[in-house]
């Protein structure tokens, strides 16, 4: 098979077509315990994580807000209740199982009037260019098989002015963490998932797709090569996680 027709799946090379069927399975498998596991994995550290990422997005009344790998609607809850009645969110996710726990979840809390729910790849968004003011991307875009592709769909359906922000695990920055957080991912990780959600391969593929994604420069110059402006990112617990934000001008 020739080397261009593959892609990573973590550590393994996977034919290109295949990749998006494996990562579905990852996520129908871990859907039903991914809220429990996030707390666990990240000492509940991601739920500042996404606050972060919230306000740094600045969404107003009335806006359009597309959260992309949106899965269980940590994000898209909080979106709804900012721009209220006269604007719109959409949850966003490939995976069947993960949407279907965000709407079931989303409408539990008495949020849904303002949300819709639309299964979709983020390679080939089925929205109208110059749509949405703000799109977020949280722990989604390293799954992605063809993430330049990705980007370009996501600069097609933004709004001028409209700004994208990319949450999602980086590379530590800060000195000796690098071997503490692969010890961590590579033994505590699996053994987690395992006791759990009774899921240990799983999560060993989530260890390794965090070491398989661009680091924080390289995602920077992937984003300015689709065409973002004003690129910027912000190093969050040491760099283990980062924020990037871009601007459709």
């Amino acid at each position: 098979m020739d080397k261009q027709d593959t892609t990573h799946f973590g550590f393994q090379q996977v034919p290109v077509t295949e990749k998006a069927q494996k990562v579905a399975g990852v996520f129908h498998s871990v859907a039903d315990k991914y809220d429990v596991m996030n707390d666990v994995m990240s000492l509940g550290i991601h739920r500042l994580w996404k606050r972060i990422t919230i306000d740094e997005a600045g969404a107003r009344k009335g806006q359009r807000v597309l959260d992309l790998a949106g899965g269980t609607g940590d994000l898209a809850a909080k979106f709804a209740q900012i721009v209220g009645d006269t604007g719109e969110v959409i949850l966003s996710d490939i995976n069947a199982s993960m949407l279907a726990n965000g709407k079931r979840r989303l409408i539990d809390m008495g949020l849904g009037g303002n949300i819709q729910f639309v299964q979709a790849n983020a390679e080939c968004l089925p929205f109208v260019d110059n749509h949405f003011d703000i799109i977020t991307i949280a722990f989604g875009l390293r799954n992605v098989t063809d993430k330049d592709a990705a980007l370009r769909s996501m600069l097609r359906v933004l709004k001028p002015g409209g700004r994208l922000l990319v949450l999602e695990f980086s590379k530590p920055v800060f000195p000796g963490l690098a071997p503490i957080y692969d010890q961590y991912s590579f033994k505590l990780l699996p053994l987690m998932g395992k006791l759990i959600a009774n899921d240990a391969e799983s999560y060993q593929y989530l260890a390794e797709s965090i070491r398989m994604h661009p680091d924080q420069d390289t995602l920077k110059t992937m984003m300015e090569a689709a065409g973002f402006e004003r690129v910027t990112y912000r190093n969050m617990t040491g760099g283990i996680v980062a924020l990037h934000k871009g601007f459709k001008l």
